[in-house]
């Protein structure tokens, strides 16, 4: 080879090692481009770039994160006036780097609230002035901090029952329902041009329908925003139908607000009983993890078909659904895992330990990449 053949062969390796690489179109936010939001929960390992692995998917797949954790009230604010926001701050910068939709979750919830919230000194609840300047304080001063750089917020979470009556909590006991939009109040005054969110779990059932049905209308008869309802997808193999869950999607929608399906997983175990015989601790054990070295082929093809199912309602949906928003990255992030019992190994997410598409995700992409 004559020096001008080397130096062109050079120069064209050079010209390929600096050509930006295109972006992939398998992927599952090009396939659903024009239908909604592709989105997914990241824990503090991926939003800090511990898990290289898990974020490269994220940047492939998905245009929307919200965070597992870091953004929870325990997390933010575990001793009053005390903020700690060092993961959060983290976890909006990584979403603002790489161009995401970022959402916040979330503002009030009687889970993973710090002890002091809603009680005194002595232990005893607090009076309904105080908890008001409270939760006021907090949301405001969370708001306030990401206003322009969070999309919406989950202002309220899980604060209702299946059978439709308020869940018994110390917002509740204290505030009665006027908890739920001050909550919203609160957080519109502090970020006026951020959506609003009313978000919970076992949205398919009747009476939660209607309950949140009911709460949609009572806040935009008071003049509140909201914005959309969200629909924690956390599933089982046998709950809940497609027929209920598109009846609340059109419920909600009836409302004028936006459907964003949240929190999304489903459960490859069977569902246990709670009459299961608890006393055979081996027996017991072996019904909640049944899988413990991987799905049967049988069993990973009806969750995959189920998935799918789910997942060509909300295409077909599309019209009420903005968001659908995964709950965490590949099985092995799960909260599923070790829940109820330590050790449990569970199948839920849309990629596996291995960080590879399960095959209806592959399917979708795959297929949508070669139109």
């Amino acid at each position: 080879m004559n020096s001008k053949c080397i130096l062109l062969f050079l120069s064209m390796i050079l010209c390929l090692a600096c050509k930006p690489e295109k972006e992939s179109t398998e992927s599952l936010k090009h396939a659903v481009a024009d239908e909604f939001l592709m989105g997914v929960a990241l824990n503090v390992r991926q939003s800090s770039g511990m898990d290289a692995r898990a974020t490269a998917l994220v940047k492939q797949h998905f245009n929307s994160i919200v965070a597992e954790n870091c953004m929870k009230c325990e997390e933010l604010q575990p001793e009053e006036g005390k903020f700690r926001f060092e993961q959060a701050d983290e976890f909006v910068r990584w979403g603002q780097e790489n161009g995401m939709t970022i959402i916040g979750h979330c503002l009030i919830w009687h889970s993973q609230l710090p002890a002091w919230f809603c009680v005194d000194s002595e232990g005893k609840n607090v009076s309904p002035e105080v908890l008001k300047q409270r939760m006021k304080s907090h949301i405001q001063t969370v708001v306030s901090r990401y206003r322009g750089q969070v999309f919406g917020w989950d202002v309220v979470n899980e604060a209702l029952m299946e059978d439709g009556t308020y869940r018994p909590s110390k917002f509740y006991e204290i505030l009665g329902e006027e908890f739920i939009p001050l909550a919203f109040q609160y957080a519109h005054e502090a970020d006026p041009d951020a959506e609003l969110y009313y978000n919970d779990y076992n949205m398919h059932t009747e009476g939660k329908r209607k309950a949140v049905s009911r709460l949609v209308r009572t806040l935009k008869e008071r003049g509140l925003r909201i914005d959309a309802v969200g629909m924690q997808g956390h599933m089982g193999m046998d709950y809940p139908t497609l027929k209920d869950m598109e009846a609340s999607m059109q419920a909600f929608a009836d409302e004028g607000v936006k459907v964003m399906i949240t929190e999304w997983d489903m459960s490859a175990l069977p569902t246990v009983a709670q009459t299961a015989n608890l006393a055979d601790t081996v027996t017991f054990n072996r019904t909640l993890d049944p899988y413990p070295e991987g799905l049967p082929d049988s069993v990973a093809c009806m969750w995959n078909e189920r998935m799918k199912q789910f997942f060509d309602l909300f295409r077909r949906r599309s019209d009420i659904v903005s968001r659908v928003c995964v709950w965490g990255v590949t099985d092995g992030d799960s909260w599923k895992n070790d829940f109820p019992v330590k050790g449990r190994r569970d199948y839920p997410l849309l990629f596996d330990r291995n960080y590879q598409p399960k095959p209806f995700v592959q399917q979708l992409i795959t297929t949508d990449s070669t139109q």
